[in-house]
């Protein structure tokens, strides 16, 4: 064995989407690594280990560490929208808080009841697209009384028909 003396190259290596790795002596920023790579970004690979998609690109002139290791990834290019003095912003604040599990629920009961309704089609071929809130409790009933989803769905409108 033996002692092992080197003066280390400081490299820092960057890897391409492909897998090749680029291997890049600094110090070097983020702009040099880029201009041959037009519409790519640099990630951190921490940052994509801890945010995933949602991690930052790395500014321009950023200089890149030695011994870290980097993602060299293109951007998606979305088409800019027309900005129009008609278009209306829709945000809604809910006074309804729930937790993630209770959205989860929600979500999956609404679409699950939504496909259960649009399968009973009117004989004349129009299309009803119907939305109404039932309390978690009523719908967990009318899935235990139910045989199956489309005796569920007829409930639902039976509740439909005989509130409105």
């Amino acid at each position: 064995m033996g002692n092992n003396i080197g003066g280390s190259t400081k490299k820092t290596k960057v890897m391409k989407i492909n897998g090749e790795i680029l291997k890049l002596k600094t110090p070097i920023t983020t702009s040099e690594v880029v201009k041959d790579y037009p519409g790519h970004v640099l990630l951190e690979s921490e940052a994509v280990k801890k945010f995933g998609i949602r991690a930052k690109p790395l500014e321009a002139e950023q200089e890149l560490k030695p011994s870290k290791i980097y993602f060299l990834v293109e951007l998606p290019l979305f088409p800019k929208e027309e900005i129009t003095s008609n278009k209306v912003t829709r945000r809604v604040k809910s006074d309804v808080h729930m937790n993630a599990q209770d959205r989860l629920e929600c979500l999956m009961l609404s679409r699950r009841s939504a496909s259960d309704l649009s399968i009973s089609k009117p004989s004349n071929g129009a299309v009803v697209q119907l939305k109404m809130k039932l309390p978690r409790s009523v719908v967990q009933k009318l899935i235990e009384e139910s045989r199956d989803e489309a005796e569920v769905a007829e409930k639902i409108m039976d509740l439909c028909m005989h509130n409105s």
